[in-house]
């Protein structure tokens, strides 16, 4: 049994489909040995205060707290 279908043309579309696909791969393929991973900086922790510190009512948070009363 013979395929009664003749071959498929390679038609001008797919041919610079196929290149412009075989480019990018090319392209990516040259620079993904140039993508280096950053080893991510450890957080430096704040060193307490000496004198209390924390949470202080400055004059910055009393506005705060007047603007969200309903």
């Amino acid at each position: 049994m013979t395929d009664p279908r003749p071959p498929a043309a390679l038609s001008r579309r797919r041919l610079f489909a196929g290149a412009g696909a075989a480019g990018a791969v090319a392209a990516v393929a040259t620079a993904l040995p140039l993508v280096r991973q950053v080893e991510p900086m450890a957080v430096q922790p704040r060193p307490a205060p000496e004198a209390g510190g924390g949470y202080q009512l400055t004059a910055h948070v009393q506005r705060y707290y007047e603007t969200t009363k309903v």
